[in-house]
């Protein structure tokens, strides 16, 4: 197992703890808690050795088009694929923002 952080300047402050997928699914697991920083703090887990890359491009497509939270992002990664990859995060992040939402799926 390889643990990634990629770090962010939080552009949204409330957000409310979170957990989307399922570890046990065979794709991936994405977690967030809220915090008190000026970032948004993302760890990876990931059981594909030399991901690194493969998760800077996806953050990166992201991060533009969705305002990300103060929060810290968990992500237990089981080789999912870049379009599983990126709708388990936009899920966790529409629910983690969204008030009176459901917090599981």
């Amino acid at each position: 197992m390889e643990t990634l952080h990629f770090q962010r300047r939080a552009q949204e402050n409330h957000v409310q703890p979170t957990l989307v997928g399922c570890v046990g699914s065979g794709d991936l697991e994405v977690m967030i808690e809220p915090s008190d920083s000026e970032f948004s703090d993302i760890y990876i887990q990931t059981s594909t050795a030399g991901s690194e890359v493969r998760w800077q491009q996806i953050i990166d497509q992201i991060t533009p088009v969705i305002p990300l939270p103060a929060m810290r992002m968990d992500i237990h990664d089981f080789a999912a694929t870049p379009g599983v990859i990126r709708l388990r995060i936009e899920q966790a992040l529409e629910q983690a923002t969204s008030v009176g939402g459901d917090k599981h799926e």
